[in-house]
């Protein structure tokens, strides 16, 4: 242990209370010891650092900081390096404001386009989102402060989240829903991780062993703080003897309690509380050491200027007709009508836990006189939350009469895109679809600027002759935008997730969202493009895909056993960055693999004519696969084929390479797996994804009582009238919030919160035995269940003061 003499002189009540959270963002100190506590606070694409009272879902104000462009933006840019630059002024911001671990970045795999916080996350593809992350870790990092990489693992959905079971195989977890973390912890060297809030096959990842001991830890080496996310503890004990160090919010001291209780029964050591409370003890001794060395505050205008620069290079151009003409980039003097709401209030942030108040926001109403182009008018055109009106309809028509071009400004609202929310589809709301078909009936030059943090369907796509896609582009979104519609700035933005023709399309469609307590994971790996590239399902656009105001060319393929290397080539009149993209084809027939899996890429900007040799090395990752039979990474014999590509569906070379394998046993029976083999996997059978799983698949229906582990939303099924009451107005809040066009982020962790996350996020008010009285109560059984609420209130409230007295904090 690194800080055995400090343990030495702690108390076992010290050690115990120390794990758990003190307040809603610091950690505890001991101040006999002179032991500190570290401030935490969210911060994936932004600081959230509130004042005064603190809550963990974005409702209380917090100091202004810059609000960069969500990881779903960012990931566009496929730019490590611009990754990192962010990174590095996140954490002068979080050192300037006090802060020593950011909550960041997200990184979970954007399983469905449905989750309601993927605007968070980076990619469908765990090699692209661990390399984003990472970068952005480093950049954090390089300041005093810890990167916190979340959550871990396998956090797909929003509904019930807290509540509810992955159910998956052992290989589909490796590759894809752990490979991100992995690269962001052996590359990115993250010193925290923070564990998420659902069940894996079974057990929950905070107490989680195969994932925190067996894997974190002895495998990838990890010897940092892990975290909880807010509320995640379930059975804290057994969280401790996996070594997840920091218990948070702050649930009081009966969480301590329990942990000295089971010393006493022996079913957690001393050597077990030594090792985690070392772990945290390293962490806040080494961030207060940090702090000698903090800003003392940071520059606004250089981060909004590098905001913008970040928001420019993940811009998305999806189309720009030919015929007759290109409209974009935008020529000087047109006559342009600039409608949508979004011009005027953009949409440029999701909302939750990682809302920012930014220093200042750009709209491209308020910029667009000082670009080149001649802005006739402006029209709100509909309303945001979806309602229908025929005078703003009406005046934005009658505008885009007028205009040489029209500029529609128009995506998913913030109802839409929500912490703790799942979307329910995947279309933009109708008012915004009926205003851009009447447009296009008297002006057919329409350029689409869409704001959205996550895939949507685009039946409209023919009403617009380009498209712009700025995705939430953080403060300063609205200049980058104008940017690049008037050519002052390429775009270079390729997009990190493909976009499905219909929601229909998706493989997880009949798995998603998980109606009762399992979420059953039976498309495999077969996530994103790698599903439509294996069963070919058409899409709209493809993985990787983005379009330029140049043209680039590849050339001279070399593939040796490093790597490869080729000549890109700027073909076009326009300076500008391409994004040469590798991917990799297994051998097929002896174990099910997608078409082809990225593996490697590079942005290289060219100057127009330029020619440039392009390196793009192997890894560690190129040709793995998980063997199920042996537990280990191996290699599967046979000829590959190496693709180089502008995007999933556009590969410009191919070259083969033999590759030596490993596997002597091998790890499936075809013909058991036939959905598996074939890529097509949206209707697979419970003997097919048994086969898969190794074990019959668990029973997660819900039935007979409500335990603790079971969500408020559950109240449905109660014995209890009380209870059910109390459901239907929740669930009346809920919809009229809803309604509202702005969701209520307090409801909605209520409805979804498990009956022991009372206890969990009440600051030790409520203890566990309290919670579980509740949880009596709305079975059915009201006296038992009161009793143990009532006494466990007094119990509580007196082992609480006892318990500060002896920490020398009571009065």
């Amino acid at each position: 242990m690194k800080h055995a003499e400090i343990i030495a002189k702690m108390t076992v009540e010290e050690k115990a209370a120390i794990l758990s959270g003190a307040s809603e963002w610091e950690s505890r100190e001991i101040k006999r010891l002179g032991i500190p506590a570290a401030f935490f606070s969210d911060g994936p694409h932004g600081v959230r650092k509130q004042e005064g009272e603190g809550d963990h879902l974005g409702l209380n104000a917090s100091v202004p900081a810059t609000c960069f462009p969500t990881a779903a933006t960012i990931a566009n840019s496929w730019d490590e390096s611009l990754g990192e630059e962010i990174g590095k002024a996140l954490g002068e911001e979080a050192s300037a404001l006090g802060v020593d671990v950011l909550l960041g970045p997200g990184l979970n795999i954007k399983r469905s386009p449905l989750c309601g916080r993927n605007f968070e996350y980076f990619s469908e593809d765990p090699y692209l989102a661990g390399k984003m992350a990472a970068s952005y870790v480093r950049g954090i990092q390089s300041q005093g402060i810890y990167a916190c990489p979340k959550h871990f693992a396998v956090n797909s959905q929003e509904l019930r989240r807290m509540a509810m079971n992955s159910v998956l195989d052992e290989r589909t977890l490796r590759e894809i829903y752990l490979t991100g973390f992995e690269i962001a912890i052996k590359e990115g060297k993250a010193k925290s991780i923070m564990t998420s809030y659902n069940e894996v096959n079974g057990v929950y990842a905070n107490e989680n062993e195969h994932l925190l001991k067996e894997i974190l830890r002895e495998e990838w080496g990890f010897d940092g703080l892990v975290v909880t996310d807010w509320g995640a503890s379930n059975d804290h004990v057994k969280g401790v003897a996996c070594r997840s160090n920091l218990e948070m919010p702050a649930p009081g001291l009966d969480a301590a309690r329990e942990v000295l209780a089971a010393l006493e029964e022996g079913s957690l050591s001393m050597e077990e509380l030594d090792q985690c409370t070392d772990d945290l003890l390293d962490a806040v001794l080494t961030l207060a050491k940090n702090r000698e060395k903090r800003v003392r505050e940071f520059d606004r205008e250089a981060h909004h200027t590098l905001a913008k620069k970040a928001a420019r290079e993940s811009i998305v151009m999806l189309k720009n007709e030919e015929k007759p003409f290109q409209l974009l980039p935008l020529k000087e003097n047109t006559r342009v009508a600039l409608i949508g709401d979004f011009a005027s209030v953009p949409r440029y942030q999701g909302a939750g836990s990682s809302l920012v108040n930014p220093t200042k926001v750009e709209t491209m109403e308020q910029m667009i006189s000082s670009y080149p182009i001649q802005c006739i008018g402006t029209a709100k055109g509909y309303q945001r939350t979806g309602e229908a009106d025929e005078v703003l309809k009406k005046e934005a028509v009658n505008l885009a009469k007028m205009a040489d071009v029209v500029i529609y400004c128009f995506g998913l609202d913030e109802l839409s895109e929500s912490e703790g929310l799942d979307r329910t589809h995947m279309r933009i709301p109708q008012n915004q679809v009926e205003l851009l078909e009447a447009m296009a009936k008297v002006n057919s030059n329409i350029v689409g600027v869409l704001s959205a943090g996550s895939a949507v369907e685009m039946p409209w796509h023919s009403c617009c002759k380009a498209l712009l896609h700025g995705y939430l582009g953080g403060q300063a979104s609205a200049g980058a935008m104008l940017d690049v519609l008037t050519g002052k700035a390429n775009p270079s933005g390729r997009l990190s997730e493909t976009y499905p023709v219909r929601y229909e399309d998706t493989p997880a469609f009949k798995y998603f969202p998980s109606t009762e307590r399992n979420s059953e994971y039976r498309e495999s790996l077969f996530v994103g493009y790698r599903y439509y590239d294996t069963s070919k399902v058409r899409v709209q656009y493809p993985f990787g895909y983005g379009l330029s105001y140049t043209s680039f060319e590849y050339s001279d393929l070399r593939v040796t056993a490093d790597g490869v290397e080729f000549v890109l080539t700027n073909t076009g009149k326009m300076d500008g960055a391409e994004v040469a993209q590798m991917y990799v084809c297994a051998p097929k027939g002896k174990i099910f693999r997608p078409d082809k899996e990225l593996k490697g890429f590079a942005k290289v900007f060219l100057k127009a004519g330029e020619s440039r040799k392009v390196q793009i090395l192997f890894d560690d990752k190129t040709f793995r696969y998980w063997n199920v039979e042996t537990d280990s990474w191996e290699k599967e014999a046979g000829r590959y084929e190496i693709c180089i590509g502008a995007c999933a569906l556009d590969i410009r070379l191919r070259e083969t390479l033999e590759i030596e394998g490993t596997t002597d046993t091998m790890p499936y029976d075809a013909e058991k797996m036939p959905s598996y083999f074939s890529g097509i996997i949206r209707d697979v059978p419970d003997a097919e994804f048994e086969a898969l799983l190794k074990q019959p698949i668990p029973d997660g229906k819900w039935s007979g009582e409500l335990g603790m582990n079971d969500a408020i939303c559950q109240m449905y099924y109660a014995k209890s009238r009380l209870a059910r009451m109390i459901y239907k107005i929740l669930t009346n809040l809920k919809k009229k919030s809803e309604d509202k066009g702005k969701p209520d982020l307090n409801i909605l962790f209520i409805y979804n919160m498990p009956f022991r996350g009372i206890a969990k996020m009440t600051h030790g008010a409520v203890s566990m035995k309290m919670a579980e009285g509740m949880a009596e109560v709305v079975n059915g059984h009201f006296m038992k269940g009161m009793k143990k609420v009532l006494g466990g209130f007094f119990e509580n409230r007196k082992a609480n003061k006892e318990y500060e007295k002896k920490l020398g904090t009571g009065k």
